[in-house]
């Protein structure tokens, strides 16, 4: 299904959007990626959304990307006696791992790890940083804190910790039973949350083992500070906006938020901004301008996609959202701001062949009237260099795996195509020609931009620029074997 406009959305499945009819209408009104979130839910439940999606994906020949979205640890204080206390600014608060029910002076939190790492001068946030705490003393078993910020604290409420990089690792107990679930059903992408280090994503990467790509969320201050190397790490980056906001000072997000779609778009690695995004339209059909904004803003830095959560996955408008998403971003692409944005922050990556085929195959597209850019990909890492580019015209992957062409459903301006093994030059510029004027992208008078790797379904041999005309009489009348 041809979109008309780059950057890709996410749509996040759940109670108002768990039917064939909702899912197809969503995809049908600009959802390139389903998010399954795995904090809700149970496995057959997940599995039938899974099943859904597939027959969308058959009934439209359309590739969509499935995202399980790992719940990760979740830190919460106990119980309190009267279901819930009032704390005031300045006065004493103790955590511990006493299970006694709590009162107005204490009460559990069942996490040893939390007081293995605090120091003096900590802070710790419940029900996401309405209440704060510092920490003035603490030991293996408590930690004394005064109220700085007060309010209501209540039974197990969400405790975030952002001073201090915890002993925790991203995945629990449940995750690991939820990894290999959703990659026996054949998802196509895992996000891993509570992601601080390298190492976290490791473990996930190796228990996936090549069944689906691993994108880790930021949304933690230890994982912004260690993101250059868990961006090495992984296949893609969410952008978690929510929690960082929690964790951080609100004002640090939007210059993070920045950067970080900047240094995932230099490696070619897909990223997604996530959080917040309409989220007025959970409860109405109409997005506030500063919402607009926020997509908007998202899309001129660049990123891959854009996320809805709580909009589609429990929201009374989940089509019109995803309607809103798509016309913001075919608004924005055609400003011609975008265009010199774009261009401006596009820098030269790279100096393998493949890097420079992508960066010439743009510039020859810009530079004639090339009308699309087809590139031939096994493990989709040439699509993924030519979308950096961030070219003027449509990116056409074709690739003879129909999981490739699922997991670039994700990256910028991919319209994927699953074709057959190729093993002759001239017969992957046929196929790259038919793809085109099937697809709306070229007409038989038009000239296309080839690029492909010979040998042929091996990845890493992108060696290949070739621009071609879409008349098939031309290409057998001009091309070699």
């Amino acid at each position: 299904m041809r979109r008309t406009r780059n950057v890709k959305i996410v749509a996040t499945l759940g109670p108002a959007s768990e039917t064939y009819e909702t899912i197809r209408a969503l995809h049908e009104a600009g959802a390139d990626v389903f998010r399954l979130n795995m904090s809700h839910g149970s496995h057959e439940e997940i599995a039938e959304k899974h099943r859904i999606i597939r027959k969308v994906e058959a009934d439209l020949d359309s590739s969509i990307a499935i995202l399980a979205d790992l719940q990760g640890p979740k830190l919460r204080v106990g119980v309190f006696a009267n279901g819930s206390e009032e704390l005031v600014e300045g006065a004493k608060f103790r955590l511990d791992l006493d299970k006694a029910e709590g009162d107005l002076n204490r009460v559990c939190l069942p996490h040893p790890e939390i007081f293995e790492a605090l120091e003096p001068g900590a802070h710790l946030l419940v029900n996401d940083g309405k209440i704060r705490l510092r920490v003035e003393t603490c030991g293996a078993d408590f930690a004394n804190c005064v109220v700085t910020t007060g309010g209501t604290i209540s039974n197990r409420k969400g405790v975030n910790v952002p001073d201090v990089v915890l002993p925790l690792a991203a995945l629990s107990d449940k995750d690991r039973k939820d990894l290999e679930f959703v990659c026996g059903l054949g998802v196509d992408w895992l996000a891993l949350s509570f992601v601080q280090r390298a190492k976290d994503v490791f473990e996930a990467r190796g228990l996936a083992d090549g069944r689906a790509a691993v994108l880790s969320k930021i949304e933690k201050p230890a994982a912004v500070d260690n993101f250059e190397e868990i961006l090495d790490a992984s296949d893609g980056i969410m952008v978690a906006r929510g929690d960082l906001g929690v964790e951080l000072p609100v004002s640090a997000v939007p210059p993070i938020q920045k950067r970080l779609v900047r240094r995932c778009r230099a490696a070619a690695k897909p990223v997604i901004v996530a959080t917040q995004m309409l989220e007025s339209m959970i409860e109405s059909p109409m997005p506030t301008r500063a919402e607009v904004s926020d997509v908007a803003t998202a899309i001129y830095e660049g990123a891959d996609a854009i996320m809805l959560s709580a909009e589609s996955a429990a929201g009374q408008y989940p089509i019109e959202a995803v309607q809103t998403m798509d016309n913001v971003a075919t608004e924005v692409e055609v400003d011609p701001t975008y265009v010199q944005i774009i261009a401006a922050s596009r820098s030269a990556k790279g100096d393998t062949v493949a890097d420079a085929i992508v960066a010439a195959a743009r510039e020859i597209a810009e530079k004639t009237e090339i009308k699309a850019i087809c590139c031939y990909t096994q493990s989709g890492t040439t699509a993924l260099l030519t979308a950096r580019e961030r070219p003027g015209v449509p990116i056409i992957a074709l690739t003879p795996l129909a999981r490739t062409a699922r997991r670039l459903a994700l990256s910028w301006g991919c319209n994927c195509v699953v074709t057959t093994d190729q093993d002759r030059f001239k017969g992957a510029v046929v196929g790259a020609a038919r793809a085109a004027r099937s697809g709306g992208f070229a007409g038989e008078t038009d000239q296309i931009v080839v690029t492909a790797g010979v040998p042929f379904n091996v990845p890493g041999t992108t060696n290949i620029l070739r621009v071609a005309p879409c008349d098939e009489r031309l290409i057998y009348s001009t091309d070699p074997e």
